[in-house]
């Protein structure tokens, strides 16, 4: 999908001069080098490939971005405003750009974005059983046992979840799995990535697509990714109020500093989540630093 965005020259560049599979985040930013996310470092992005030398960068244009912009809109800023004005274009492969740029507000309603300045592109990989080491713990005894993975931006949440998903299934547990993609990114559009029983809503809120999805799919589990706002945390204690269960994912560097997020005051109080997973950047996307029970007490080291 990349060489459907990019211009020829910077493509040919990732894909002869760089293990592009390698590749977790490309950074364009108007008149500054072009930054790759390999793993955990940051590298430039060169004539001749990755380089820690700034002289050796590719800076990127203000066309240039906005060329790449255009692509990803399939040649139609206008079809892909609804996600723009929330900061973002997903792929039909699954490939997000995050958007930096101009808001424009409306009585107080985002009605697009112009004047791009950045993107980031965030590179879908699988990172096959990545989920295993704390599979059970989470599913133990044949019951799903609520579940919040934790962990900085870019450091393979997503992955996980959707790991998990394809684990629940090669594993034949017939749960019916409600997976609620609400950016576009936990599907990334290859056939049979969420396994046999999964049905998807894309693109709603965590309010409307737990309530619709509840009342016409009947799931056991719903996953859903980037937990964060007050009405999240409303929608997740009702999903657990109808005896749904819950694989969700927040940002957060460190279990103290999620404890701290008023947000989730009231799900940890009363102990909605029975199983929380820490992940980080320290070996790669989706280093798991520990499971946690719903006091927070270590699992598994």
């Amino acid at each position: 999908m990349l060489e459907k965005i990019f211009s020829d020259e910077i493509y040919n560049i990732l894909s002869s001069k760089v293990n592009i599979k390698s590749i977790n985040e490309i950074r364009m930013r108007v008149n500054k080098p072009i930054v790759l996310l390999i793993g955990a470092q940051r590298t430039f992005l060169g004539l001749h490939g990755s380089t820690s030398n700034i002289k050796e960068a590719i800076f990127a244009s203000k066309i240039m971005i906005e060329d790449l912009i255009f692509r990803a809109s399939e040649c139609s800023i206008y079809s892909v405003n609804e996600q723009i004005k929330k900061g973002f274009i997903v792929t039909p492969g699954g490939i997000r750009l995050g958007l930096g740029g101009d808001l424009i507000e409306e009585n107080g309603q985002i009605k697009t974005m112009t004047n791009f300045s950045s993107v980031n592109i965030r590179i879908p990989h699988e990172i096959k059983n990545c989920s295993l080491s704390a599979f059970d713990y989470i599913l133990s005894e044949n019951h799903i046992n609520n579940t919040l993975v934790i962990s900085p931006p870019g450091a393979g949440k997503t992955t996980f979840l959707r790991d998990f998903i394809v684990q629940l299934s090669e594993r034949n547990y017939a749960y019916n799995v409600l997976v609620l993609d609400e950016r576009g990114e936990l599907d990334i559009g290859t056939d049979g990535c969420l396994g046999n029983f999964a049905d998807k809503i894309a693109f709603a809120s965590k309010k409307v697509g737990f309530e619709n999805g509840i009342r016409s799919l009947s799931p056991n589990l719903i996953v859903t990714d980037e937990l964060g706002r007050d009405e999240d945390a409303l929608a997740v204690q009702y999903a657990i109020n109808c005896g749904v269960s819950i694989l969700a994912s927040a940002h957060s560097d460190s279990i103290e500093s999620f404890i701290k997020k008023s947000s989730f005051q009231k799900l940890i109080e009363d102990k909605a989540f029975q199983r929380y997973v820490l992940l980080s950047m320290r070996n790669g996307p989706g280093t798991i630093e520990g499971v946690y029970n719903e006091n927070f007490s270590r699992l598994r080291l």
